[in-house]
């Protein structure tokens, strides 16, 4: 079996050794489709990340040339061929980065000594900066500062388990190195200052957090809600601070597993990916490559150059086909029947997203959901429909009395705040929260919590909140989470899967005082789903 490998220099192997890639087009077309392995990639996209925005007029035989060799080198069953473009035929377990993040996933459900050796494991598949041959390629930058941060996500928690088994001298030197090279990191810090304390440095703990204090001063940030615990705790010499000895690091996930069975948890799904629909817009649109590529903006120049309807129709090919369930998705779908034999509520799922996958989770595991859908234009605009299974839609015309209607003690319900695509033929109840117009008007209305069925509206004033496939570049979260709780923060404690959070992202979420989980969401779910099985 082949071995893939793009923690280091790119470079397969196979039983007999090393496999020769030929020259740089073929090295970056494998990276290319290492990156969606098992997923097909559009020519059209390839030839663009490949060749750059102005390709030459032979590109895609260049292309074509290039997948030949690399075929020749790779084997026919490997790359295939599947319209619209081509697919690596290779599993997760032939791939180094997603051996390394399962071995990461791992390790969070594990006990300190177990996830040492876990990550130690994880670490040592690194062999350099990942995809570093592709560092100026624009398509492979974001993949590796995603895989570059998971790995430094790896470190501290290796660095963590040091400290919890007892070894908190040991770690000063690596971790002191650690927050020099990122100041701005409060994960580095609050370790730093555990072992500082830990080995009997108390005030050089406290001055780690002045520090550290000082290097957010500058960007006008402040410590977040983590370090600043852990000082009141310093300061009064907690007994849980000393490794061993009442306690240790919370576990977020075995809150967040108490909470899911017990139906008290909402998640709230994101639109991922939204910096592809936008490149998919301003494609489709001719939209002027020297204009910023926000979804908003471009949406709104589709909406104005061409009239709602052509944009209307392209977001109903992109969303009517995108059915396709996520892990996410299914983990959700799968939650129904447990909570059920439980005696717990149905879940109230929230939902920015416009498309159909998470429908089709729940009919695929045979499992009924309630449909509740922001209404963006037409004669109800401003105002929510149902559609309950089986039944046609009705709109919510007196939300503070719709309450038999709606009840999660019958099903699961799915909330969209940002409208959806409408898979019947006349599409009348089809409508999207996405020009900026749409986000003027959204703003312009009354609270949008007051139009949520008061049954609705009542279970997320009462719940801890999961916020899963958030992108910060789509600013939408910031706008739902202003017009559905105001300035307040959230009343129970709630938590945001943020894969390898930038400083501005950290400062957001701790405003509305949530919890940042630094793990890709497919791993998390997969986490979750390990550690229900074992209160089932």
């Amino acid at each position: 079996m082949q071995e893939f490998l793009i923690l280091g220099p790119l470079e397969v192997r196979s039983e007999e050794g090393p496999i020769g890639l030929g020259g740089p087009r073929q090295r970056a077309l494998l990276a290319a489709l290492l990156l969606r392995a098992g997923r097909v990639v559009p020519t059209e996209q390839l030839v663009d990340e490949l060749y750059g925005a102005d390709p030459p007029p032979n590109a895609t035989a260049s292309l074509q040339n290039a997948v030949v060799a690399l075929r020749k080198a790779l084997g026919p069953d490997v790359l295939l061929t599947r319209a619209p473009g081509y697919v690596l035929a290779v599993t997760a377990e032939q791939v180094d980065a997603r051996r390394f993040e399962q071995l990461l996933a791992d390790a969070r459900a594990s006990g300190a000594d177990e996830r040492r050796g876990i990550l130690l494991r994880a670490l040592d598949v690194w062999r350099g900066p990942a995809l570093a041959e592709f560092a100026f390629q624009e398509w492979a930058q974001t993949e590796a500062r995603r895989l570059d941060e998971l790995r430094l996500v790896a470190v501290e928690e290796r660095l963590a388990a040091d400290v919890e088994l007892g070894r908190p001298a040991d770690v000063v030197p690596e971790l002191e190195s650690l927050v020099r090279e990122h100041p701005l990191r409060e994960r580095p810090c609050e370790l730093l200052m555990r072992a500082l304390y830990a080995a009997g440095r108390h005030a050089d703990a406290l001055a780690a957090l002045d520090a550290h204090r000082a290097a957010l001063d500058e960007l006008g940030l402040a410590p977040g809600e983590a370090v600043r615990r852990l000082q009141a705790s310093i300061l009064r010499h907690d007994a849980g601070l000393t490794p061993g000895r009442n306690g240790g690091s919370h576990d977020a996930d075995a809150e967040i597993v108490k909470a899911l069975v017990a139906g008290r948890v909402v998640p709230v799904l994101g639109l991922d990916g939204g910096s592809e629909l936008a490149a998919h817009l301003a494609s489709a649109f001719g939209y002027p490559s020297d204009r910023p590529l926000d979804l908003a903006r471009v949406s709104q120049y589709a909406a104005t150059m061409n009239g709602s309807g052509p944009l209307y129709d392209e977001l109903h090919r992109r969303f009517h086909e995108a059915i396709e369930p996520l892990p996410v998705h299914r983990f959700l779908a799968a939650l129904a029947p447990m909570l059920r034999e439980r005696g717990a509520p149905h879940q109230l799922i929230v939902s920015t997203r416009y498309d159909l996958a998470l429908e089709r989770a729940f009919e695929e595991a045979g499992e009924e959901v309630d449909v509740v859908t922001y209404v963006a234009t037409g004669p109800f605009r401003g105002k929510f429909w149902h559609r309950a299974p089986g039944e046609e839609p009705c709109a919510i015309d007196v939300p503070n009395t719709y309450a038999t209607e709606l009840s999660l003690e019958r099903r699961t319900v799915l909330l969209k705040l940002h409208g959806a695509v409408d898979p019947f033929p006349d599409r009348e109840w089809e409508s999207f929260v996405i020009t900026e117009d749409d986000y003027i008007d959204y703003l312009g209305r009354s609270d949008v919590a007051s139009s949520v069925p008061v049954a609705l509206a009542a279970r997320l004033r009462r719940s801890h909140f999961l916020f899963i496939g958030y992108e910060m570049v789509d600013w939408n979260l910031r706008l739902v989470m202003h017009r559905v709780w105001g300035d307040r923060p959230v009343a129970y404690r709630s938590w945001a899967v943020d894969p390898s959070p930038t400083p501005l992202e950290s400062a957001f979420w701790r405003r509305f005082q949530i919890d940042v989980l630094d793990v890709e969401p497919d791993a998390y779910v997969e986490l979750l789903a390990r550690r229900l099985e074992g209160v089932a």
